[in-house]
């Protein structure tokens, strides 16, 4: 395989490769690392670069595979991920200068599992200021490698610029209120957020964590599906992760065939009140590819969901503000203003407040859960227009997040799964993608369908113009 080209192939291509001894995950690492080293001083999507380490790993990787010990497609795969995951001996900053210095005595439960997988680590992702909106006024921002003016997406910033400019096969995201879904849209990506505890969250710097999910950020649902496999699954060291058995979710894509018979849930009504006319051609193209191949299209009615948007940011301020609270206020001046603002709102909110919308969003929790009585999926799009520009997002957040996060907050509350999934390009270049929910614990049948599709369509290929 030509070297000038690994970098964008797929990751169940390269995992395939290495098993079978025609690739060396040295080989591969180093030609990543280049890369990196290339191409990311303007991209700026990493924070720290373990170059050593990577190749410790991949030499190690290396010698148990050349001895019959191969542990699974993530074996020798450079990866990377989001600067909130602990990771032991290196420096874990949450996209924060309060932590600029913080060295992690252990790894995060993830961090743990992918080195259980065999996975390299290339290095640690940057990210927006405490996983909010905004990167903290001092940091750089990474740069979106389709269009520089172009959101990256937030919160997993650097996660998606990096995955889509090939600095990394697959990294790891995390997603409060669209931080996996925003970047992976923004970027032409694949992203899953799983149902909530589907992933611990052990060793991660939280946002609102009963909001938080971690994720897979890849190319392809193939990759995000061999990603998920190594991640998914009960953790003693969190009591909030799922203990059901965890499927074999590359080994249970069907191909082309995936989205047979399946069940495709439609509010145009809900998604065309917000979204405009481009964004819900590209995602009627998409329902009728899925349809074209086997899936079954039935009309619903999304839940009403604006008495639950009206509580949901300021649910998730009170939670980060009290995972804040040792810091926050006597150490606000190491605050940008962005998340002081929502450390504010949190630390004001009355408790009358709170439940009010405590009780909302376990109503609309159990009429989500209705719905997929009579669906498998949920077709829904990610934002009102293409990805748009730093100003754009900039000045629509000013007034009201919901117009942002009408399409994806939502699934936060009720801790569904979703994956992200690209399914066009406006006329001026910007990235369009959108949405396929599911019933708790429907990670499987989700990437199964966006797989199939996958088959039928060619834009998880697309790349962005890169040197």
């Amino acid at each position: 395989m030509p070297l000038d080209d690994i970098h964008y192939q797929p990751l169940t291509t390269i995992a395939k490769h290495i098993a079978s001894g025609e690739l060396s995950p040295v080989e591969v690492t180093r030609a990543i690392l280049t890369r990196i080293e290339t191409l990311d001083p303007g991209l700026k999507s990493y924070v720290t670069v373990t170059a050593d380490l990577a190749l410790s790993q991949a030499r190690t990787a290396e010698a148990e595979i050349m001895k019959g010990n191969y542990r699974g497609p993530m074996h020798g795969i450079p990866i990377a991920v989001k600067d909130l995951c602990f990771t032991k001996g290196i420096r874990t900053t949450g996209g924060m200068t309060i932590h600029a210095d913080f060295i992690p005595t252990h790894d995060a439960t993830v961090v743990t599992k992918l080195a259980q997988a065999g996975a390299v680590l290339l290095g640690k992702l940057r990210m927006t200021e405490g996983a909010t909106l905004e990167h903290h006024p001092d940091l750089p921002e990474p740069v979106n490698p389709w269009k520089a003016s172009l959101w990256t997406g937030v919160s997993s910033s650097g996660s998606g610029v990096a995955t889509a400019a090939g600095l990394a096969y697959a990294t790891i995201g995390s997603d409060t209120g669209g931080s996996i879904r925003f970047p992976a849209a923004c970027n032409g990506l694949t992203g899953v957020k799983p149902t909530w505890g589907r992933i611990s969250r052990h060793g991660i710097f939280d946002l609102a964590a009963t909001f938080d999910h971690l994720g897979p950020m890849t190319r392809s649902a193939g990759d995000a599906a061999a990603m998920l496999q190594c991640l998914a699954g009960w953790d003693p060291n969190d009591s909030t992760s799922l203990s059901t058995p965890v499927p074999n979710y590359l080994a249970e894509l069907e191909g082309i065939y995936g989205a047979r018979g399946v069940r495709i849930g439609l509010d145009w009504e809900y998604a065309a009140a917000d979204a405009d006319s481009v964004t819900i051609g590209l995602i009627k193209d998409a329902v009728a590819v899925l349809v074209g191949i086997g899936a079954l299209p039935r009309e619903v009615a999304f839940p009403p969901v604006d008495a639950l948007l009206r509580h949901t940011m300021a649910m998730t301020m009170v939670e980060m503000a009290a995972h804040h609270e040792r810091t926050y206020p006597s150490q606000a001046e190491k605050y940008g203003t962005w998340i002081k603002t929502g450390m504010e709102l949190g630390r004001s909110t009355s408790s009358v407040e709170i439940g009010k919308g405590i009780i909302e969003r376990y109503r609309f929790r159990g009429a989500v859960t209705r719905m997929f009585d009579d669906i498998d999926v949920f077709v829904m799009p990610v934002f009102r227009t293409g990805t748009p520009t730093w100003e754009e997002v900039r000045e629509a957040v000013a007034n009201d997040f919901n117009i942002i996060g009408k399409f994806t907050a939502p699934f936060n509350a009720t801790g569904t799964p979703t994956v992200t999934l690209p399914c066009g390009y406006t006329d001026d270049g910007r990235p369009v993608g959108f949405q396929l929910a599911g019933a708790h614990g429907s990670e499987a049948l989700l990437l199964q369908v966006a797989h199939a599709y996958q088959q039928a369509t060619d834009w998880h290929i697309r790349r962005p113009s890169l040197n």
